[in-house]
């Protein structure tokens, strides 16, 4: 499977794809679970960079879409 990266409507953005690895700023892995990972967008959640669903609450609003 490619990588793929969703950016989804008012929410994080979601990375799918096999041996997904995200790093902090020194090159250390951060530790998560699952076959995707989201990463928070809104700048809100209390578990950075990953979403923790903060985005519902806090009234972030971002729709982008591509350019045709």
């Amino acid at each position: 499977m490619a990588m793929e990266i969703k950016v989804n409507d008012n929410g994080p953005y979601v990375i799918r794809g096999e041996d997904i690895q995200v790093f902090d700023s020194e090159g250390n892995a951060l530790a998560y679970e699952g076959a995707a990972v989201a990463l928070c967008r809104c700048g809100n959640s209390s578990n950075k960079p990953f979403c923790d669903g903060a985005h519902k609450s806090s009234g972030f609003e971002s729709a982008p879409r591509a350019s045709s």
